[in-house]
């Protein structure tokens, strides 16, 4: 896995599908292991205030580190609250906690992670920002990482969906690495998951009547990538995937590359 890359684009005001472009892009860059990373102190005690509302929580302790009880109300009120103030500040504190090791575990076996996934989807565009940042610290989990692809694509999916969506999604900068999404030795769902984003995407494509060429999508686009070819000669690979499901998927897209 590669080192940590700057994550200074992701502003306000980024798309939607740029910004699950880019959590799949550090997902497949990968990012170095360790607690020292955001320099948290920890200043508060396995149950120094479990007992507090989970309001309190996101009350000026961005920087406190929880325990399991403590997370579970932060995950509720993240779920619940309907205040922007409250969803950001519970999202810095979970991000923040999320850079621990054990956090990382903990939050995903309470449930977390689609909860903070969903928050990409909100339409506050510093939300969204701190919902990615809390995704990035929580991909450092191995095991959360497949958990953080699936959700980020049922983003993407549901965007590749809607020929309104399809342009903004396109223009997203995404690294070359994302197309090792298309890896045979990917797990399946994945894969199928990234198969049926380039079917929808060249569905929408022809719907809106787009040529193969636009001149207003820059390089390190998706669509640069989705049309370049290092996708396709990927996904002509598969055609010989051991999978029978992703191969009838190949099978109906080929004629399309």
């Amino acid at each position: 896995m590669g080192g940590p890359r700057g994550a200074g684009w992701v502003a306000a005001g980024l798309l939607l599908g740029a910004g699950a472009c880019y959590c799949i892009y550090r997902l497949t860059r990968g990012r170095r292991r360790g607690d020292r990373e955001l320099g948290i102190r920890s200043s508060k005690s396995a149950g120094g205030t479990a007992g507090f509302p989970a309001e309190d929580l996101t009350d000026g302790s961005y920087d406190d580190v929880l325990n399991a009880e403590q997370l579970q109300k932060l995950l509720y009120l993240l779920e619940s609250a309907e205040d922007p103030v409250i969803i950001e500040r519970a999202l810095i504190t979970l991000g923040n906690n999320a850079a621990f090791s054990v956090n990382q575990a903990i939050i995903r076996e309470l449930g977390g992670i689609p909860i903070v996934a969903n928050k990409i989807n909100h339409s506050n565009q510093s939300i969204k920002e701190k919902a990615l940042n809390a995704l990035n610290n929580l991909s450092v989990n191995v095991e959360n990482q497949i958990k953080i692809k699936v959700q980020v694509l049922k983003l993407l999916l549901n965007l590749s969906e809607n020929p309104a969506m399809t342009e903004g999604l396109l223009r997203a900068q995404v690294d070359s690495s994302f197309l090792s999404l298309y890896d045979s030795h990917v797990a399946k769902e994945i894969l199928l998951r990234v198969l049926t984003l380039f079917q929808n995407i060249k569905n929408c494509l022809k719907i809106e009547g787009h040529l193969a060429a636009q001149p207003t999508f820059t390089e390190g686009s998706l669509f640069f990538l989705l049309h370049g070819e290092e996708c396709a000669q990927k996904i002509r690979a598969l055609v010989d995937h051991h999978d029978a499901e992703v191969k009838e998927k190949v099978v109906t897209i080929i004629p399309k590359i």
